[in-house]
């Protein structure tokens, strides 16, 4: 059985999560990247719908009328990246291991990337799956030009209208991606901002901007 619904489709991707994994110990480094999205997964769900882990990522859908308002999304998302952070944050403070995942998660960052349209639901081999052009769409802007040194919220154009926010007083910067066959897309970023000052001071010697083109 098919059907065809529309909504946000969210996805919580952890940026260096290769290089963490295959470089450091299996007891700790695929545990300590559970632990971070169990803490996204707490903020986003409810009021979306957690459909799918994908490894170093989460893919969460908001049915029309699950989101209510429609405006609160950007605020869901960034507090799904605060927890992330405070999460890191305890991990890197706790000096009861000195394994490479343990030392190593401070190098870890979060992207929120938050889009809208239809997308087709239907079963294959008994599992459900998401299907059509904007559910490409959003997985594809996990692969942006964002120089990827802090945690940041991006919202595509179609999502902005859906919520109902101006993207420029809301903090949002303009930033366009082009893909093979989708051409440009018109998508809006903010910054997660600087780190707490309970972050170690390995935190602190990162250069925490993000260039938007």
């Amino acid at each position: 059985m098919s059907r065809t619904n529309s909504g946000f489709l969210v996805l919580a991707d952890v940026s260096g999560f290769t290089e963490f994994v295959t470089g450091t110990e299996l007891e700790h480094g695929p545990p300590i990247i559970a632990d971070l999205l169990e803490k996204v997964i707490e903020r986003i769900a409810p009021p979306l719908a957690v459909f799918e882990i994908e490894g170093d990522a989460v893919f969460a859908l908001g049915v029309d009328g699950t989101v209510i308002p429609p405006g609160v999304l950007p605020e869901i998302m960034e507090g799904a990246l605060a927890a992330f952070r405070e999460r890191q944050s305890e991990l890197a403070q706790d000096d009861s291991c000195d394994c490479g995942a343990c030392r190593g998660v401070w190098r870890l960052r979060l992207k929120m990337i938050g889009h809208y349209g239809a997308f087709l639901e239907h079963t294959v081999g008994g599992r459900a799956q998401v299907a059509g052009r904007e559910v490409i769409l959003a997985h594809r802007l996990l692969k942006n030009g964002l120089g990827q040194t802090d945690n940041y919220t991006l919202l595509t154009r179609p999502a902005l209208d859906a919520i109902g926010v101006e993207p420029e007083p809301a903090g949002f910067q303009p930033h366009v991606e082009r893909y093979e066959h989708f051409g440009d897309v018109e998508c809006f970023v903010r910054d997660a901002g600087a780190v707490s000052p309970a972050t170690p001071a390995a935190f602190l010697s990162q250069d925490a901007r993000i260039v938007v083109s």
